[in-house]
């Protein structure tokens, strides 16, 4: 039997100051904390909503230091920006703080303090990277080398973002300063560390064997790392931006991030209720549940519970922490480097009015249980064919058709009026709420809003197999039972969207002058005058006489050219990208190899030749035979030129080759010389040739 709360801390992931929101955020993140928040708050129950924006991190500094200005003034004008944004987009925290406050790094600096003095934390001194011209240790991401998996010359320190492989300093090749290009040196260094390894048993016990519950990718995430071997992680670095580490002996060290952040859930509660926040984070009666996105499992699974953990005084621990997947952008990853994502600020200024539809979308495609994928097609098929041809159609059917024919007042009936159809009907109303709500319970958004639209599906079907404009001329009466039922279905509808799409439920509700009773309003949302979640599924909501608006559109069809515009703008940034890749491409090259003596330079038989003949090799991609007169000879050379060059395309091309190269066989055709050619970064070959034809073993050197 599941435990009953008194309230519910509800957390969201803090969003990183140094640039906008994206849909992949709100997708991962925002949209299904506050469909959740919003379905608490409508069935009554008392609710925080906390989060705001996570303001420390190497990636702030490196946007400052682009930008020639101040940590501070690029978090300042972000965090304006993003709750500006959320604000606007409907997100209903019940606070959106910061970390660089003045609460915060009290909050975070007397936790630290804490555990040090509980002596939760080991000391320890390793060799760190090290900048010997700017004279700053490097955090991972100020380092950046070759990826030992793919090759990418510029992956960091701590990830290849081209590969999406997991690294550490060490590992890539020809590392280099992001600070001054230079070599990093080792240097040693103290930091105090998590020892993790010690909280290994009693996250199993928690986590493998109490909570089976959590969605798939979440358990099966944790269970990887504990099954693995929890270590010591770093709680400080060495860094000038950040909360300082509160000891005399930690000069010009900061709070490592991942410690800091989540913190800022705390104090966050802490400003908003000073002197009650702690029945917020210590009573058994709350219960917490993290909305995240996949790649903040671990910090909120493991190391922020062992925080917690490690501090004891009765902190509670999350519930739940339903994290979604990833969402890509026209089948490709999204990139806030590569300006690959659809920004919620833009989002807003070119579509205004329209947060629900974008609120819809992104719900009904959410990235659950795989990553998935927002197109503008599917946005706009989405709008077109569900909110506008299902939903708004059937409201506006309802509300225009009453106001024809009965005055806009609402139509009233006796029981025995009621025909099969119309019993089936109303029967059919709190099953759908009923799924609706399960899926609600348990964090299934996508179904959630299927069952919600599920309901307008149900009322255009009723209305157009009864056709009350054909009845009417003959049986009034039967069209006032039609244009009832259809009535009481638009304002349960306007509470089963109203956690999805909030913004157009209140105007539905305007439409339909509900005016509900005291008794039936959401206590923690009175001032509002939402009605209760436990009245969705009734069909008394509008009484006979009652005088409904005039019906206005809910959803406004999206025409192609306003998508064209969109997918113009992705094609034209993508287009931007690739020149701006090959350029970069075109700037790398191999770095010179060991130094060769004259006399080894002369021993190379370089001259010209030409192909005579030229096939591909069988049961090859990349092979060629080719036969070719060196002017000396004629003899065979097989090459890995296919995928560049046709056998057609060789024949009478004068090449360059090293004719003294030792032989061997290839494919068991035996190889007498190597062909000349240049290769870029990017693997595109071309032959070296001489610019005008000469005659066949002329040498080269």
């Amino acid at each position: 039997m599941e435990k009953s709360y008194k309230r519910h801390l509800i957390t969201a992931a803090l969003p990183y100051a140094n640039g906008s929101v994206h849909i992949g955020h709100l997708a991962g993140v925002y949209v299904p904390a506050d469909i959740y928040v919003r379905y608490l708050r409508l069935k009554g129950e008392e609710v925080l909503f906390v989060c705001g924006s996570d303001e420390h991190g190497v990636p702030i500094t490196f946007k400052a230091k682009d930008l020639g200005c101040s940590p501070q003034e690029i978090v300042d004008k972000y965090h304006s920006i993003i709750k500006d944004s959320f604000n606007r987009f409907g997100i209903s925290f019940s606070i959106y703080s910061r970390t660089s406050s003045k609460i915060h790094h009290q909050t975070a600096a007397e936790f630290f303090k804490k555990l040090y003095q509980d002596g939760k934390f080991i000391e320890q001194e390793s060799e760190q990277y090290y900048d010997p011209s700017a004279k700053v240790f490097l955090a991972d991401r100020y380092i950046m080398g070759t990826c030992p998996k793919c090759g990418n010359e510029k992956a960091y320190g701590d990830q290849c973002e081209k590969c999406g492989s997991t690294l550490s300093p060490d590992e890539l090749i020809d590392p280099h300063s992001r600070l001054s290009g230079e070599k990093p040196v080792k240097k040693m260094t103290k930091h105090w560390y998590l020892p993790l390894d010690k909280y290994e048993g009693w996250l199993k016990e928690w986590i493998i064997d109490g909570h089976k519950e959590w969605k798939t990718n979440v358990y099966g995430q944790c269970k990887s790392w504990i099954d693995g071997g929890l270590r010591p992680r770093a709680v400080t670095r060495d860094l000038d931006w950040g909360v300082p580490v509160p000891l005399e002996e930690a000069q010009g060290k900061v709070l490592y991030v991942w410690f800091d952040a989540p913190i800022g859930y705390i104090s966050n509660t802490k400003e908003l209720l000073p002197n009650d926040w702690e029945k917020w984070w210590k009573s058994p009666d709350t219960r917490m549940i993290h909305f995240i996105g996949k790649d903040n499992i671990v910090f909120h699974c493991i190391v922020f519970p062992s925080m917690l953990k490690a501090y004891g005084d009765g902190f509670i621990l999350p519930e739940n922490v339903p994290a979604n997947e990833f969402l890509n952008l026209e089948g490709d990853k999204i990139s806030t480097s590569r300006n690959w994502a659809i920004w919620l600020e833009e989002y807003l200024e070119q579509f205004p009015g329209q947060q629900d539809v974008m609120r819809y979308v992104l719900c009904a495609n959410a990235p659950e249980t795989k990553d998935n994928d927002f197109t503008w097609k599917d946005f706009q098929a989405r709008n077109n064919s569900e909110l506008v041809a299902i939903y708004g159609n059937f409201v506006n059917r309802a509300l225009v058709l009453t106001n024809k024919y009965f005055g806009g007042k609402v139509p009233g009936y006796a029981p025995e009026q009621l025909t099969e159809d119309d019993k089936k009907l109303i029967a059919a109303i709190p099953e759908i709420t009923k799924n609706l709500q399960d899926c609600l319970d348990h964090f299934k958004f996508r179904d959630a809003v299927k069952e919600a639209m599920n309901l307008a599906r149900l009322g255009n079907k009723y209305l157009t197999d009864t056709e009350p404009w054909k009845v009417f001329k003959t049986d009034p009466q039967r069209v006032a039972v039609i244009l009832n039922l259809c009535l009481q279905i638009c304002a349960n509808l306007s509470i089963a969207f109203e956690p999805f799409c909030p913004f157009s439920s209140k105007k539905l509700q305007a439409m339909l002058n509900l005016s509900p009773k005291k008794d039936d309003i959401c206590p923690v949302s009175a001032p509002e005058g939402k009605i209760r979640w436990d009245m969705l599924g009734r069909t008394d909501f509008l009484k006979e006489g009652d005088q409904i608006g005039t019906a206005e559109l809910l959803f406004s069809k999206i025409e192609d050219e306003t998508i064209q515009v969109q997918t113009d703008r992705l094609a034209r940034i993508k287009k931007e990208n690739q020149e701006k890749e090959k350029a970069e491409q075109a700037k790398q090259v191999q770095p010179q190899k060991p130094e060769c003596t004259f006399e080894e330079f002369e021993k190379m038989d370089i001259r010209t030749a030409t192909v005579l003949e030229a096939e591909a090799v069988p049961k090859t991609d990349k092979l060629l035979k080719l036969t070719i007169d060196t002017g000396i000879d004629k003899r065979v050379i097989v090459s890995g030129i296919a995928e560049y060059y046709k056998p057609e395309d060789m024949l009478g091309r004068q090449i360059c080759i090293l004719a003294n190269l030792k032989p061997r066989k290839i494919r068991g055709i035996e190889s007498q010389g190597m062909i000349l050619m240049a290769k870029d970064s990017s693997g595109k070959m071309r032959f070296i040739t001489p610019e005008e034809v000469m005659v066949n073993g002329a040498a080269i050197g």
